[in-house]
């Protein structure tokens, strides 16, 4: 296959190490789609094609690992409501249940390609899409297919709250969602999520729904310690799952817990942005060297955002990253939280998936708050 060089960058962003391994005046080179050399632009080999950077900073494409990016239906009534000063809550979710479940699957399919198109424009290479907005066996099965023709990270959410239908059954749907649903959406999914938070799931039920799921092959990840301290993060540590989502209100015991733990703790400063919510403070988690990574958690009730460089600029502004940390969390940090080594770097044998950015520095991409444009290479499937 032919050779590709991506030259006069001015700033390449390998993350080679936590520092983001910057190359100046740099050169990269891709074959098969993967990188096959990276260096000074003057040290450069011959390639068959090439794309001229115009002194612009490239990075690894963005690694957004927390979506509900399929859905149907507008909850703008609920953010006027939070704008208002209605406190969130979790109800608004059916609503969007409803819409999803009358949709059929060409329309869910036409409105997510809209909405990732945003993401990859923003720079985004690598989505995670999770269901949770159908909550009967069809309706999740639907969502999933859907998903899987977007990304290989597919993410079953049966368990994000109890479904009108079962507000007197809470225990048949439970049984519902670790049987026959679980096993009619293995095919389409490669993780299980479930809400452990105030108004969803209870720290026993999470487990037992987690563990019936990782039994039957898939991986686990939760959304965890959102609208309160109500136990996600640690049963997140006791599964050793690959992340809690979320982690609003965390004790400090804890975050010393998943420090020393192999868990990431992905933050989602969107939903805190939405719903005007009090942002967790990073600084602990930093000194103590947790893994850390963001997302957009891309949803129509709480936090409907598409663009990683607005979610790192509300991180380093609400939340105490620098510049440096956010972009970190948002490649290498969400690959991290994805369990995957081949994305969130451009060192040599990663995947093609990178962001051209007109833009002098990388600090620049945060800075802009959004607007600045870039061109994507990508290897995904959107």
């Amino acid at each position: 296959m032919s050779s590709l060089i991506i030259s006069n960058i001015g700033q390449l962003i390998t993350n080679s190490d936590q520092n983001l391994g910057i190359i100046n005046d740099a050169a990269l080179v891709i074959e098969n789609d993967k990188v096959q050399w990276v260096g000074e632009n003057k040290l450069a080999p011959a390639a068959d094609n090439l794309i001229d950077a115009d002194s612009g900073v490239v990075t690894p494409g963005f690694v957004d690992s927390h979506t509900h990016a399929v859905f149907a239906g507008d909850r703008s009534k609920d953010y006027v409501a939070r704008m208002a000063g209605v406190k969130y809550a979790t109800g608004g979710i059916k609503t969007t249940v409803a819409a999803t479940r009358s949709a059929t699957l060409e329309e869910l399919k036409a409105h997510s390609k809209k909405l990732l198109g945003k993401c990859k424009s923003q720079g985004t290479t690598t989505i995670e899409i999770k269901s949770g907005y159908g909550l009967n066996l069809e309706s999740e099965v639907k969502i999933l297919q859907v998903a899987q023709s977007f990304t290989e990270e597919t993410t079953f959410l049966g368990a994000h709250v109890i479904p009108a239908e079962y507000e007197n059954n809470r225990d048949g749907y439970i049984n519902l969602v670790k049987g026959e649903m679980l096993n009619a959406v293995l095919p389409h999914a490669k993780w299980i999520d479930v809400f452990c938070d105030q108004g969803a799931f209870t720290v026993d039920e999470a487990r037992e729904i987690l563990k019936t799921g990782i039994a039957k092959g898939l991986l686990g990840r939760i959304h965890g310690n959102q609208l309160g301290d109500t136990g996600g993060a640690e049963l997140a540590i006791e599964l050793n799952l690959a992340s809690v989502d979320h982690a609003t209100v965390v004790s400090e015991k804890t975050i010393e817990a998943l420090a020393n733990s192999e868990v990431v703790t992905t933050f989602l400063p969107g939903a805190e942005f939405f719903t005007k919510s009090n942002y967790p403070n990073v600084k602990r988690y930093f000194e103590l060297g947790a893994k850390v990574a963001l997302a957009t958690d891309c949803n129509p009730g709480s936090s409907f955002l598409t663009s990683m460089p607005v979610v790192m600029s509300l991180a380093i502004r609400e939340m105490g990253f620098t510049p440096e940390q956010a972009l970190y969390a948002a490649t290498m940090g969400g690959a991290a939280a994805l369990k995957r080594s081949d994305i969130g770097h451009l060192q040599v044998g990663a995947n093609a998936d990178l962001a051209i950015w007109s833009a002098p520095t990388y600090e620049h991409i945060p800075y802009r708050f959004g607007e600045i444009e870039c061109q994507v290479l990508s290897t995904g499937k959107f």
